[in-house]
């Protein structure tokens, strides 16, 4: 049963109060000076809400640019990064005060973005103006835009910060852009309404989900040239499916294989220790497992109705879903291979995250205005421990932990 307005102020209530209780006997190992909070675009309200991971109440309300659609924390310095579709910018945001510092225009309706891993650009898929931008985050500008040509949907950067691979849904295609020059590399038509991008840890191979044809094609990278044997040396034969190459295929990248999972597959998420890939496949209420290292997907399992998003708890153990259609996140064991429990919470899920010490889980209920928070250590297995508010059409969500400057964050430096 879908929790009404009045249930969810009771369950807030009485969660609440539990933790004041538990809190008198529970160790808490982080000293004063630590923060850890949770930032959700609010499509709807034009705003971020601040999340205190800690507390389990709202922090802040920090005003951003029209329809912001992503959200991403930096993982060297204590800032989070907004990108609004609807104002053609990226808003920053300092998480030590929470407040916004700057606003970049980027190019036209920007639908996602990511860091590089040392923390000194951003680069912003702008789906309305077929471009990348590439952002300076210590000057706060934009210092480069790389043209795309087809609608740019969803970008992640390598592991290794030399590529980053962009998935044009609407030409079928996925891009790789150089991060050192700065330059479009490589092009290739790969597979229906590719969306959704994950990279191998050891950034010789992307996995994109193809929504459209109910697969994930694997493009097979190559790093820098420096270092690497030639191309043509390297280069494994091109699937059939992929034969009749198209006049814009260009570059050292090419599609190694083809994996059939679910219906719709719309999200793939990676093990932290890069051991498997699991696929939400939508249209088949399953979870695909695709084993990286050869290509082959392990098996497909019933999950919930509409999984959307999936995430992995930092041991690799536990797989978390979330299901649109029943308004549930189930809990997979990952080592035992099946559905351990179920979570009713609020409507429609989406996205995810989880705290730091991986006791709570948040999940984005993408038809209410709030976040269910999940304590995923309870005796009795994952429960609903409580549901906080948050603006209109929440749509993502960011994590960012650091400790205040002065007290010894020299791991989060400002």
């Amino acid at each position: 049963m879908r929790l009404k307005k009045s249930a969810k102020a009771l369950v807030a209530t009485v969660a609440l109060a539990v933790l004041a209780s538990l809190s008198c006997t529970r160790h808490v190992p982080y000293p004063p000076s630590y923060r850890e909070y949770a930032y959700v675009t609010n499509g709807g309200s034009n705003n971020v809400s601040v999340l205190d991971m800690q507390q389990f109440t709202p922090a802040a309300t920090i005003a951003v640019g029209s329809d912001p659609v992503a959200v991403v924390a930096n993982p060297r310095r204590n800032e989070v990064y907004v990108a609004n579709a609807g104002s053609n910018s990226v808003s920053v945001i300092d998480a030590e005060r929470n407040k916004l510092m700057a606003t970049i225009q980027v190019g036209g309706s920007p639908h996602s973005l990511d860091v590089a891993p040392d923390g000194t650009r951003a680069y912003v898929a702008n789906s309305g103006s077929n471009s990348v931008s590439v952002l300076d985050l210590s000057a706060r500008r934009s210092v480069a835009n790389i043209a795309i040509e087809n609608s740019p949907e969803m970008l992640r950067i390598s592991p290794d910060g030399k590529l980053v691979v962009v998935s044009e849904k609407q030409s079928d295609s996925v891009a790789v852009i150089d991060t050192q020059k700065l330059a479009l590399r490589s092009k290739d038509h790969v597979c229906a309404q590719p969306t959704d991008v994950v990279i191998a840890k050891d950034s010789s191979k992307a996995f994109v989900a193809c929504t459209g044809s109910g697969q994930v094609a694997v493009l097979e990278l190559f790093g820098s040239d420096e270092g690497h044997p030639a191309v043509s040396h390297q280069r494994r034969s091109v699937p059939k499916r992929n034969a009749n190459k198209n006049a814009g295929d260009f570059g050292p990248d090419r599609v190694q294989a083809f994996l059939d999972v679910g219906s719709s597959p719309t999200q793939l998420v990676l093990k932290p220790d890069g051991g498997e890939i699991f696929v939400t496949n939508f249209g088949s209420d399953t979870i695909s497992e695709i084993l990286p290292g050869t290509n082959e997907v392990g098996g497909s399992y019933a999950i919930g109705a509409g999984p959307v998003h999936a995430l992995v708890s930092a041991d690799n153990s536990v797989l978390y879903v979330s299901n649109a259609n029943s308004d549930t996140v189930a809990v997979y064991s990952i080592d035992d291979g099946k559905l351990v429990g179920s979570v009713h919470v609020g409507s429609r899920p989406g996205p995810m995250a989880l705290s730091s010490n991986q006791n709570f889980l948040f999940v984005i209920d993408s038809a209410g205005a709030d976040v269910s928070v999940i304590r995923t250590a309870a005796k009795q297995g994952a429960v609903l421990l409580t549901i906080l508010p948050v603006g209109q059409q929440p749509n993502s969500i960011a994590v960012k932990a650091f400790l205040m400057p002065g007290h010894g964050s020299e791991s989060n430096p400002k």
